[in-house]
């Protein structure tokens, strides 16, 4: 086996969805937008579950973009309700299978309602250790970078102490590992401002299955090409296929 096709692990610890293709699987359909976004939202819990069956421990979603706030307001108001409607929904299965939820991104935009219903089930799953079900919800990379930036000053921290270390403290994704494999569905070749810092080192797979249509089988597929990936880590690869630092022979 060449180097280049050493895997890199069995199994990824974290594995985070650009959730992308929703409006033209519904029209393909002859549905509108709402519908195709409601459908998506039925894949989470297969894909939260077969996460769980794989070994997976940290699940990200990309639920609504900063940037998405400047579509049609019928639309946003339709996502947010669909937040609080998922969440009730699901509240019997997300305790049974022991999933933590987080959200991550701004609450200040949403509506109190929902921000309470949103911060009652982060408080009631905090020790549920299974999966930890993330939810990028008004998130947006650059401005989770800045919020960390101006937290850090407003901390006044002496900056020969601030390392990479420090700065993930103050990011939404605090306590969270960075993901290791990225998937967009819908065939896109672009992050879209999803976990800027946290993707660094990532393994990236997109597919051309739109959102709704992506399962279990297809997430063996992402799963399947990642294992076979060499992951270096700005490093070289030995005969053993271990990374390690350029330099060092």
């Amino acid at each position: 086996m060449s180097d280049e096709h050493v895997p890199a692990a069995a199994t990824p610890d974290h594995v985070a969805i650009i959730m992308d293709g929703n409006g033209r699987w519904a029209e393909r359909r002859g549905l509108s937008r709402s519908e195709g976004h409601r459908a998506g939202t039925f894949r989470v819990r297969p894909i939260a579950e077969a996460c769980i069956d794989a070994g997976i421990r940290h699940l990200t979603i990309y639920a609504l973009s900063t940037e998405n706030w400047s579509r049609p307001r019928k639309e946003i108001e339709f996502l947010l309700s669909l937040l609080g409607e998922r969440l009730r929904a699901e509240r019997k299965a997300i305790f049974e299978h022991r999933i933590r939820i987080r959200v991550l991104g701004s609450m200040a935009p949403l509506p109190p309602a929902l921000r309470l219903a949103v911060r009652g089930m982060e408080r009631a799953t905090a020790n549920f250790d299974r999966l930890t079900l993330n939810i990028a919800f008004n998130y947006g990379g650059r401005s989770e970078i800045v919020r960390a930036t101006k937290a850090i000053l407003q901390d006044r921290i002496d900056p020969e102490d601030i390392t990479e270390d420090l700065f993930e403290r103050y990011l939404y994704t605090t306590g969270v590992p960075d993901p290791d494999l990225v998937i967009r569905t819908a065939g896109e070749m672009r992050l879209s401002n999803f976990l800027l810092w946290q993707s660094a080192y990532a393994e990236f797979y997109s597919t051309p299955v739109l959102w709704p249509d992506f399962d279990d089988d297809e997430l063996h597929k992402a799963l399947e090409g990642y294992a076979g990936r060499l992951r270096r880590f700005g490093g070289v690869t030995s005969r053993s296929g271990v990374a390690k630092p350029v330099g060092e022979d």
